[in-house]
């Protein structure tokens, strides 16, 4: 049998396991769903409603937003061959940031005519990014291991957001800023029964919604995406035709640095504060997001279907935990996303992982 023929069926098995979990998914939702209907008083009938209802939907679409940028930036580091675990330690550091700033600044003023919430925004990103180019020159220049250098990321923003949190604000929780992300509503859509929730959500769900289709655009229909796949598959073949494989990594590098800020940014501005507490309130989703692009099998849509499952399961758990009457811990109600996440590592062992991801190229020039 041919490379090709071996190769074609791997992706083939590969796709039947994400098929099987997604026809799973369908079946829990149709059993609820007959249960419900058959017993309306039960605890059935209530997560029924909690699943058809639109704040649920509208709960799910926020809690994505960061696990599905991070996914994103994921991406297309490890398809340029950059394996970047760091992607917790890059929520960090720019929610901390994008809350900082406008306090510091003044939440409700301007600076160069943009509002100090949008600036803290931007200031988040321009963390995440800073960040993520120390991680690819280490990586990169200097040829470091990247999963140690990328735990170290996330041990360096995991001590010095909550550090400097205690600094300026005395805890490692900040203050209140007083504002958060405005919910922009489109007339008519936002009215409609459940989906309308869709189209009244925050500028960052918008920009979700936006990138995951651009990002797939870029990977698969444009040269720069060309580039990337080829640096994580086949480097040697890039260099050849005379494209800068280390350039293509660093860009690689700060795109996912980019895509991660906009999910911290907008994790902590949708709140209005920074938590430092324990695992501070980014809360592993930035490993959740390695899942769910590892699940995706490096597909933006696979990633944002898998990161949208893990984000509603976290929705229907916390809307489970307000229901009175039902002798349910909560300690074990909570525990609901992160069993699925377990059930989907033991499912994407097949994915394909780019054959150059974590190795170093060398040009050869001198």
């Amino acid at each position: 049998m041919s490379t090709q023929s071996q190769l074609n069926g791997l992706l083939e098995r590969d796709w039947s396991y994400r098929e099987t979990l997604a026809g799973g998914a369908v079946g829990i939702f149709l059993v609820i769903t007959m249960l419900g209907l058959v017993f309306p008083q039960s605890i059935w009938a209530n997560l029924f409603e909690i699943l058809t209802d639109r704040s649920t939907l509208s709960s799910a679409l926020r809690l994505s937003v960061p696990i599905v940028f991070a996914a994103l930036g994921g991406i297309f580091a490890e398809k340029s061959g950059v394996i970047n675990i760091g992607l917790e330690g890059l929520l960090i550091i720019s929610a901390f940031v994008a809350i900082l700033v406008p306090a510091v600044l003044g939440p409700e003023g301007t600076t160069l005519f943009l509002p100090n919430l949008w600036v803290g925004f931007l200031a988040g990103i321009l963390a995440s990014v800073l960040f993520a180019a120390l991680f690819a020159v280490v990586c990169i220049r200097y040829k470091a291991d990247q999963i140690i250098a990328g735990l170290a990321v996330w041990l360096i923003a995991l001590g010095l957001a909550p550090f400097s949190a205690t600094v300026y604000y005395g805890g490692v929780n900040t203050d209140y800023i007083g504002t958060t992300l405005p919910t922009w509503e489109i007339p008519l859509l936002s009215d409609l029964p459940f989906f309308g929730a869709v189209f009244s959500a925050t500028p960052a769900v918008y920009a979700m919604l936006i990138a995951v289709p651009a990002a797939w655009f870029v990977l698969n229909r444009t040269s720069f995406g060309g580039h990337v796949r080829a640096s994580g598959e086949n480097p040697r073949a890039l260099d050849t035709v005379g494209v800068d494989v280390s350039r293509v990594r660093y860009a690689s590098a700060l795109l996912s640095g980019f895509l991660t800020g906009i999910g911290g940014a907008a994790l902590s501005l949708g709140l209005g504060q920074f938590l430092g507490n324990n695992q501070t309130m980014v809360n592993g989703k930035g490993f959740i997001a390695i899942v769910a692009y590892l699940f995706g099998n490096y597909n933006p849509f696979g990633a944002f279907g898998a990161s949208f499952l893990f984000a509603g399961l976290e929705a229907v758990q916390i809307r489970l935990q307000q229901i009175q009457g039902y002798a349910v811990p909560d300690e074990l109600i909570q525990t609901i996303p992160y069993v699925t996440v377990l059930v989907v590592l033991a499912l994407v062992g097949r994915t394909r992982i780019p054959k150059a991801a974590g190795e170093h190229y060398d040009s050869g020039e001198d």
